[in-house]
């Protein structure tokens, strides 16, 4: 009655679209959703999604993570790009680069990398503009 006219099932937006990696299971690979995530196990390899990532205090992710947002708990090895808000929680260890355009830190989180703030591919090109002389034409 309310739903798509052009199917039978009626359409979900992607911010209630939620998927959970329990304790206990490991995915080797690289890990695409459109939806929020929650991590409560063993990612080894890239994590990408268009909305939340949630990794729990048992979890644990070994690779990059591509997401909006992130509160982090547990343990992240690798880079994390996070185009709004960065959480890292009491808990939470991470041991890689971090790009973001907000960050919030609390208390006794271990954090052991470079923080950049914005994104990766911005900081790259900024890193390129400053290792490129710049030569000034002389005139004779």
């Amino acid at each position: 009655m309310f739903g798509n006219k052009n199917s039978g099932t009626p359409s979900a937006p992607n911010s209630l679209i939620s998927n959970r990696i329990n304790h206990g299971t490991v995915v080797q690979g690289t890990l695409e959703s459109d939806g929020d995530l929650r991590i409560e196990g063993v990612i080894k390899g890239t994590l990408r999604t268009k909305s939340k990532v949630a990794v729990g205090a048992t979890g644990l992710i070994e690779g990059d993570v591509h997401c909006k947002s992130a509160d982090i708990e547990g343990r992240i090895v690798g880079d994390i790009e996070v185009s709004d808000v960065l959480t890292l929680k009491a808990s939470a260890i991470v041991e890689g680069n971090i790009f973001t355009s907000k960050i919030v830190i609390e208390n006794g989180a271990h954090f052991d990398g470079i923080c950049n703030m914005g994104t990766k591919e911005k900081h790259q090109q900024h890193v390129i503009e400053r290792t490129i002389p710049q030569y000034e034409e002389a005139t004779v």
